[in-house]
Order: structure tokens, then sequence, then C-alpha cells
């Protein structure tokens, strides 16, 4: 993704990131097994073993994916990764997020995507988020932390079927993070 290392070791106070390693599957699908997280998400069936050792495969090869650790347990509890750096536009996109739902609610999804937008923004000007249109649950999160969204509309391919996405952005020095709830 260019010469900039789009995986780097990320600590805040509740959660650390770290480049994602082939020893996380374990670790990472015991969280991803749980069909509600995937509920409102295009791929709702990424609870799967078979759907997600794809989704892992991808995460791996995409050279932005980071997992993320309980700092205070030490447990996996998530994912999320950076895609797309684009030099000339001076953007990159975060997305494919997920935690464990015993982490819902807004503090380690704030503290998660504040470090990676700190980090991104030491490169970019612009950071989008794509979301699939009915995807309520992110489309919300990504409102709280200060997210706005375009008109901007994306379309990727999903088990062979087009899916439309919506497009949010934060841009550098606008409004910044609010804190989650």
């Amino acid at each position: 993704m260019n010469s900039i290392l789009w995986q780097p070791d990320l600590r805040g106070e509740l959660i650390e990131l770290r480049p994602l390693d082939a020893q996380d599957f374990d670790a990472l699908f015991a969280v991803a097994s749980d069909p509600d997280i995937w509920a409102q998400h295009p791929a709702s069936d990424r609870y799967q073993e078979p759907v997600f050792r794809a989704f892992f495969r991808d995460a791996l090869d995409s050279r932005g994916a980071l997992v993320a650790i309980d700092r205070s347990s030490g447990e996996v509890i998530g994912s999320s990764r950076y895609f797309g750096f684009d030099p000339v536009k001076s953007e990159v996109e975060i997305g494919w997020t997920f935690l464990a739902r015993s982490h819902w609610g807004g503090r380690y999804n704030h503290e998660m995507k504040r470090l990676m937008l700190d980090f991104a923004f030491q490169h970019v000007a612009r950071v989008t988020f794509l979301v699939g249109e009915g995807n309520r649950r992110s489309r919300t999160a990504l409102e709280r932390i200060g997210a706005v969204l375009t008109s901007e509309r994306s379309d990727r391919v999903l088990h062979g079927a087009i899916v439309s996405h919506v497009v949010y952005e934060i841009r550098r020095g606008a409004t910044p993070v609010r804190s989650g709830h």
C-alpha cells in the first residue's frame, strides 16, 4: 500500500492494536463466530468458519489489518484495517471493523477509531469508511465518532453479488472524534 507502513502498533488506555498475524486466527474467529456481530452486515454469514477463513486470509493479504486486544485482559476482541491508500488524493479507508459484543457500547470502538485516525492523519488528509446501506449499527457508530455521510456511493462484490455501500468521511482538522458512550 505504498511506502507508509499501514500496520502500526497503536496503544490506548483500553486497547492495543497491532499487525494481524496468521497466529491470530483462532482467537479472532472465537470473537467472529458470534452471528449477532454480523446480523446487519452485508456478509451476515461471516460467523461461519469457511467464510471467516476467507475474510481472514484477505485481511492478512491486505497488509493493513490490525488485531484489537483488550489491555486489561490481554484477550483478542476484534479487528480493523486500513485499505486503499491513495497518496494523490491523500486518503485511506478504515473498515472491516468488528468487536466482540462484550465490548460494544462505544468506548472501545471510539478508542480504536481515535488511534487509527490519529495515525492516518499523520499521512493523509481524508479518511473514508464504506458501510453497507442497511447496516444501521455501523452507521450510527460512525456518526457518533464524527464521521459525515457523503454523497458518494461504492459498489463492492460480495459472494458474487454487488452490494451498495454509503461513504462516510472524516477530514484532518475537522470535527474531532467525540467521546464514546
